[in-house]
């Protein structure tokens, strides 16, 4: 009665069928809990209710059904402890409950069961240690699974003892090496998989494994030291995967001897060099996985003789040159196409047309250059397009409105321009649109993605305007943001510095707008670029407190080195925290920032840094407060939709090596969103969160008319931190003396007004 549809639970009744001796009602719908009284089906043989929805426990008196030879209950919802009853069962040969959520540990009457050939029990919550004496208990065994528990202890010795043993699995448990010695008698093993244990190093015994092998999967184990090369002589390996570990050295120029691989996964490890070119000889591969390395040079040309791949992903590594159009001949590659966060230059080309079968392209992060190509539309099957944080230009194609299971496409952080292509509305399955940071111009379309503001991010394209903001010639330039800024303090300063503040203000512009531009060379750019807790892990070297920079309300921040040794700051917020969660539209564990090796502000004026006599001079302190300003006037005019800081203080402002300042943390983000029928500005508050001291008081007031002068802000301030003030500079006359390039200490007694 099995892949039925059935539905209901199992009736109590069925015990009265006691000449029964198969029940097999696997692969149905059936739910509710096991019936206690099988056990009066005495004839029973086979009692099959596996891929089901059975609940509760498991009754002990299924262990009464002397004549069972088979029980399978895999992939059900069953709970509690495994009945130490079912060690009864003296003539069971296959024992399956794999997939479910049984707890505690395996009774050691089932280690009695020596008629067992297929023994599981993976994918439950068990713990415990396996017997050292396995072999002599269990010496039938042919099927042994026990991954994903809680298993601990060392690897033990009698495993490799079970020559009779075809297939070994105990993956993703707490096991820990090293490898035990006689891997050599497992004489008819075909599949190993000891993955994401804890290992440690791979014994050049390995290679004596026996031809019948096909599988071998040891990542996830802290293995160190480079490939054994007795691993080669498995020729007969249809899988090798060695991924997530800390495996050196280069990839072995012999690898293309073993011409029977369908998979192979040398991901997440510390190899470098050069990837082999094989032309031809690893013609079976079907998926290659090499992401996660520190692998250099160019994509080999031969990857184009391997036309059974259907996934290759080499992500995370420093190849660079440009693509091999062999690469886009790959016919049958329907899954992956990962090149993202690597050095790849030059033009994305024509042949990317030709892979009609792939799901995802993510060539994001790299150095691109020249236009999307217009064959792109033939990609028909594509639900992921990332092409982000390169240096592509042009329009985007109106192609891809030909690419109808389009989910996701990114394109942000290039230098695209013209017209958003209004074809894109007619992609009905398109959820998540990113073309943030080009030079988009013209009228944003309305239908289809984009009547949902959360799914499309469209900042940093100062050219583009919604419908109602366009026929109403509400973009506003930026000459009247700098007057806005600059009228209050101009009315405080000497007319004959008012051109000397000008000229210093739109040099600081310039540079900032040059140093973005110098930034896209490096990996870190864009927007929303994922990094694995993995590569934040050894970043940090596991969190060490000695890289701890300091802590916050949110979390702590670390500083870390990338594999490409770009020098971070590593925000992990601690989502216990009060209000943490709403920081963001959607949860993450980690920010990562560019690590700004000057700390801030707060050091400089009245720190660590301050005390110990360095300081700021009065021209250094003038260039932070336009950079700041810089800073503000973007935030309110070029951000689509504009963003108000709202607590904006000193130890917010960090200073780059050339004393350049950046704002950061946005502790109380204010979104300016515009009212499409009024055409007034709005505000929308996420979480009052800020500093006491610098939450304005607009915060309480939602009005966009409040403007704030600095002299206004300022003699508010004092009424609450008086310590501000002394960080302003006494009087105007001293910016005389920033040629003496003396360091000015403000006094408390400074008035507000002074600045």
């Amino acid at each position: 009665m099995s892949s039925n549809l059935i539905e209901g639970s199992i009736p109590p009744n069925i015990n009265r069928c006691s000449k029964l001796w198969v029940l097999g009602l696997m692969d149905n719908k059936i739910s509710g809990q096991i019936p206690a009284g099988l056990y009066h089906l005495s004839k029973l043989q086979i009692l099959d209710l596996s891929h089901n929805s059975l609940s509760g426990s498991i009754p002990p008196s299924i262990g009464n059904l002397s004549s069972l030879t088979t029980l399978n209950l895999d992939t059900n919802s069953l709970s509690g402890l495994v009945p130490i009853n079912l060690g009864n069962l003296r003539h069971l040969r296959l024992f399956e409950l794999s997939l479910n959520n049984l707890t505690g540990t395996v009774p050691s009457s089932l280690y009695n069961l020596s008629s067992l050939d297929h023994f599981a029990l993976a994918a439950n919550h068990l713990w415990g240690e396996i017997p050292s004496d396995i072999d002599i208990k269990l010496p039938n065994l042919l099927f042994f699974n026990f991954c994903l528990n809680k298993f601990t202890g060392q690897v033990p010795k009698s495993l490799h003892n079970l020559t009779k043993i075809e297939t070994l699995r105990i993956s993703h448990n707490f096991l820990h090496g090293p490898l035990p010695q006689g891997i050599e008698k497992l004489h008819h093993i075909e599949m190993y998989n000891l993955g994401f244990n804890r290992i440690g190093i791979i014994p050049e015994s390995i290679g004596n494994l026996s031809n019948t092998l096909t599988k071998i999967y040891i990542g996830g184990n802290r293995i160190y030291g480079s490939m054994p090369s007795s691993i080669l002589f498995l020729r007969n390996l249809n899988l090798l995967n060695l991924s997530h570990n800390f495996i050196s050295g280069e990839i072995p120029t012999e690898i293309d001897q073993m011409k029977e691989l369908l998979v192979l996964s040398l991901a997440g490890n510390r190899i470098s060099g050069k990837i082999p070119d094989s032309p031809g000889n690893l013609s079976k591969l079907n998926k290659l996985e090499l992401f996660g390395n520190e692998l250099v040079g160019r994509i080999p040309t031969s990857f184009g003789d391997y036309q059974n791949l259907n996934l290759m992903d080499l992500a995370y590594n420093r190849l660079n040159d440009s693509i091999p159009q062999e690469i886009f001949n790959l016919s049958n590659l329907n899954s992956l196409l990962n090149l993202s966060k690597n050095f790849l230059s030059g033009p994305l080309p024509q042949e990317v047309g030709l892979l009609e079968k792939l799901a995802i392209i993510d060539i994001s992060d790299n150095q691109l250059s020249g236009s999307i190509p217009d064959s792109i539309g033939n990609c028909k099957s594509l639900e992921n397009l990332l092409l982000s944080r390169n240096f592509l230009s042009g329009h985007i194609p109106n192609t891809l409105r030909e690419i109808r299971r389009l989910n996701t496409l990114g394109f942000s952080s290039n230098q695209l321009s013209g017209l958003i292509p209004s074809d894109l509305q007619q992609l009905q399955v398109l959820q998540f649109l990113n073309l943030s940071y080009n030079d988009h111009e013209g009228e944003v379309p309305t239908d289809g993605v984009f009547s949902n503001r959360s799914s499309v991010h469209l900042e940093g394209n100062p050219k583009l305007c919604f419908p109602s903001a366009c026929k109403k010639g509400q973009n506003h330039g930026k000459g009247s943001s700098v007057a806005q800024i600059m009228i209050p303090i101009a009315g405080s300063i000497a007319f004959c510095l008012l051109g000397i503040l000008f000229s210093v203000f739109f040099y600081k512009r310039r540079r900032s707008k040059a140093s973005t531009s110098e930034s896209q060379v490096i990996p870190i750019k864009g927007q929303h670029q994922m990094v694995s807790y993995d590569e934040l892990r050894v970043a940090t070297e596991h969190f060490d407190p000695e890289n701890l920079i300091g802590s916050g309300s949110f979390g702590s921040v670390y500083k870390g080195i990338l594999k490409q040794g770009i020098v971070v700051g590593i925000k992990v917020i601690d989502h216990g925290t009060h209000g943490a969660l709403k920081s963001f539209y959607a949860e993450c564990e980690a920010l990562v920032y560019e690590y700004i090796e000057n700390g801030n502000l707060g050091d400089w004026i009245h720190g660590r840094r301050h005390e110990s006599g360095e300081g700021l001079n009065v021209m250094e302190r003038l260039n932070v407060a336009i950079d700041i300003a810089c800073a503000m006037d973007y935030l309110h005019h070029d951000c689509q939709p504009p963003v108000v800081h709202c607590d904006l203080k000193p130890r917010n402002v960090l200073l780059e090596n050339g004393m350049n300042a950046k704002v950061g943390d946005f502790g109380l983000e204010r979104l300016m969103l515009e009212k499409a029928n009024e055409g007034k500005s709005t505000t929308a508050t996420y979480g009052l969160k800020g500093s006491l001291g610098y939450i304005p008081p607009g915060c309480a007031i939602d009005s966009p008319q409040l403007r704030i002068s600095m002299r206004d802000a300022l003699h508010a301030l004092k009424d609450i931190r008086d310590t501000l003030t002394r960080y302003a500079l006494s009087t105007s006359d001293e910016i005389f003396q920033a040629s003496r390039s003396t360091t000015v200490t403000p006094t408390a007694d400074s008035p507000a007004e002074s600045i």
